[in-house]
């Protein structure tokens, strides 16, 4: 009887040594920062004192001439910083590791060179297929901002931003009360012998807190509302004092809404934000009454809001004055830059000391979270199942 083959070559039977984790090698990043052509997009990803912490480990940063102008940073902090500065767009987008606040549009992923790294916002709502497909093309390893997790299991770049939103929203509803037509000249601030500033916040989420820490600080009176009793219960906690809270339940939000002289809606839903406050709700509004719809991105919580821009902010329905910019934190780019370079700066450092990304990722699971294309393959099921595609547990592809 013939012998069986065995599946193994005699090399392979032989007895091996033992493979042993060997000390992870420091890598060198060279990073590509170009000038933002999004419309109104005023941010950047590091700001001057990130660089000089990046430069100070050994790494390059190429930035674009003038990309940093409109945050408040000018190209002699960024040479200082010890940057290399450029006029040539193309050279930046040949970098090994590209940084972007938004996401490259198709014509500038054109200019990346395979198997580059890409790190910026993804906007999933805002992307076709064909962005995704030319990553695949072109084998690029890409993190979103928006999907990476740090250690409490929070999403540092989108909370940051949210930040930002909700004492922004509370700020904007003080101009217009003054500026806007038909604004019914109110001061946020508890005047002696003056009724304060009814504010009504729809959402208890990160925008709602800071909407809510911001115009308590104002001395107004606020009304908070969620359909989440755990949420309206965190809120509370961390604004330490108590305050009216309660569910989304119609007849309670008319009467709020009613009374109120600023409204904000943050909530958001899985595609789309559910509209909770109806055109009549909005009818029955005082007038000069002022609406900031947080969640204008993703539709709106408002039925009567229109997206509107930075230099056309406002328009008026029902003699109530709407603001529908989505993309609040840009107003304070300075700000915003700052704030997106806290969390970047770290994570860089830590992808340059594990060797390169791959390393990284193996060892941070929110940075790993935050991959959504490795090597020109998708590894992030919402994105395939928004565009029906295929995709890769990212954990079958490292090891």
């Amino acid at each position: 009887m013939a012998k069986p083959k065995s599946p193994f070559t005699k090399a392979q039977l032989l007895p091996q040594e033992e493979k042993l984790e060997i000390a992870r090698q420091k890598g060198e990043l060279f990073i590509g920062i170009p000038k933002e052509t999004y419309f109104q997009e005023k941010r950047i990803c590091l700001t001057p004192d990130a660089v000089t912490a990046i430069t100070a480990n050994g790494h390059k940063v190429l930035i674009e001439n003038g990309a940093g102008e409109e945050a408040g940073f000018s190209d002699q902090e960024y040479n200082d910083a010890g940057a290399i500065l450029t006029n040539d767009t193309k050279k930046v987008f040949g970098c090994p590791m590209i940084l972007k606040v938004e996401p490259p549009t198709l014509e500038e992923l054109e200019l990346i060179k395979p198997k580059t790294v890409l790190i910026s916002a993804l906007q999933l709502k805002t992307r076709q297929q064909s962005y995704f497909d030319t990553l695949s093309k072109k084998k690029i390893t890409a993190l979103a901002f928006e999907f990476i997790k740090d250690e409490d299991h929070s999403y540092p770049a989108v909370k940051a931003l949210s930040e930002i939103a909700g004492t922004a929203a509370i700020l904007i509803a003080s101009e217009l009360m003054v500026n806007a037509k038909k604004g019914n000249g109110l001061l946020f601030g508890n005047i002696s012998g003056v009724p304060p500033v009814e504010v009504v916040v729809i959402g208890a989420g990160t925008v709602g807190q800071f909407a809510v820490r911001s115009a308590l600080g104002l001395g107004a009176n606020v009304k908070v509302f969620d359909s989440s009793i755990t949420k309206l219960r965190k809120l509370q906690t961390h604004v330490g004092r108590t305050l009216y809270t309660s569910t989304i339940q119609p007849k309670n939000l008319l009467k709020a809404l009613r009374r109120c002289d600023v409204a904000i809606g943050a909530v958001r839903g899985q595609n789309r934000s559910p509209i909770i406050v109806t055109k009549t709700m909005v009818e029955n509004m005082k007038r000069g009454a002022v609406i900031i719809d947080v969640s204008v991105d993703m539709g709106g919580c408002f039925e009567t809001t229109e997206m509107t821009t930075h230099d056309k902010p406002t328009h008026i329905k029902y003699d109530v004055i709407h603001y529908g910019v989505p993309n609040i934190p840009a107003r304070y780019p300075k700000t915003a830059s700052i704030s997106i370079s806290n969390i970047f700066t770290p994570y860089l450092l830590e992808i340059a000391e594990s060797g390169g990304l791959e390393n990284a990722i193996r060892y941070d699971q929110g940075l790993k979270n935050g991959l959504y294309f490795y090597r020109g393959i998708l590894t992030n099921k919402a994105i395939a199942d928004w565009f029906d595609m295929g995709y890769s547990d990212i954990n079958l592809l490292i090891f």
